[in-house]
């Protein structure tokens, strides 16, 4: 009977792409979606965050503004479907303005918060890291000279990190609830600027948080734009119907100015989180700040 060959030494189980891409390895991927990410934050010295959440795809107001005089010029060729495209370059430039107050939101934020005498960076901008108002918001703090970060997801279109990003805390997430959970665990604050189902989820998801009281921190939750948001949100008649207490309606505050949205964080900011307080026990003195679940008594003995 022949002798078998020599095998050659096997890969170990994280060095083996099989596994690690199998259903038996998705406890290791999603464990590693938090470890790396902390790894990071800790290296980084990030301590807190203010997200910024708004639609992919609204362009600034200048590029809107130039791609609708380029389908209006005269004589340029008319596409089947030019009125449609008319009409989308129009609530284009009308939206772009959303772009130029996120990015000058997130700058004023970030001007504050890299003058505080702490040695860890306090309330750091992020966004979902793609296009958009999440670019608006990481070039706001780049602009600034600040840090800031993006938390990206991998999809089949649309998103791609912006260049404004910080290199060393630019994330790319294949789980959306580990993504949400570096957006909700860091944060001290939330900025809702005009989106769609994805900004409205994470919204609604914070809310519930709150509402819930699941996190012993407080975030405050900012809803930018009046005008969009009033036509998109009733949530006045959740309260009508009984389904929202009418004290759920002071989760948030609406605001319609970077100027409004900045005074409001910074006071906020100030108040709940920048007074002295009895220092907290922590595993480790350089974690981020990642907000406590609010524990509730223990029932009492029947």
């Amino acid at each position: 009977m022949d002798e078998p060959e020599v095998l050659d030494a096997a890969p170990l189980a994280y060095e083996n792409p099989d596994f690690m891409s199998s259903p038996d390895g998705r406890i290791l991927r999603i464990v590693a979606e938090y470890s790396e990410p902390l790894s990071r934050f800790r290296r980084e010295k990030i301590q807190d965050t203010v997200v910024f959440f708004g639609s992919a795809r609204f362009a600034s107001g200048s590029s809107a503004k130039n791609s609708l005089e380029l389908l209006e010029k005269p004589g340029s060729a008319k596409a089947a479907d030019f009125h449609e495209q008319l009409t989308r370059a129009r609530a284009a430039v009308e939206m772009g303005r959303y772009y130029d107050e996120a990015q000058r939101l997130a700058h004023m934020l970030t001007t504050w918060s890299i003058s505080l005498p702490f040695k860890r960076h306090r309330f750091v901008v992020t966004s979902g890291g793609g296009p958009g108002i999440m670019e608006a918001a990481n070039r706001g703090a780049f602009e600034a000279g600040g840090k800031s970060i993006g938390l990206n997801i991998r999809l089949p279109y649309e998103q791609y990190p912006n260049r404004y990003i910080t290199p060393e805390l630019n994330f790319e997430f294949h789980y959306f609830f580990m993504r949400k959970y570096w957006f909700a665990y860091l944060a001290k604050a939330l900025v809702v600027f005009p989106g769609g189902f994805g900004t409205m989820d994470e919204l609604f998801e914070l809310l519930t948080l709150a509402q819930t009281q699941k996190l012993a921190k407080k975030i405050l939750v900012l809803i930018y734009g009046k005008e969009y948001w009033n036509k998109i949100l009733n949530l006045r008649a959740l309260v009508d119907a009984g389904a929202i207490g009418e004290e759920d309606l002071q989760l948030f505050r609406v605001v319609d100015s970077p100027e409004e949205g900045f005074d409001m964080l910074r006071t906020g900011l100030t108040k709940y989180h920048l007074q002295q307080t009895p220092p907290v026990r922590k595993e480790k003195d350089e974690d981020p700040d990642i907000a406590a679940t609010r524990n509730k008594p223990a029932p009492s003995p029947t």
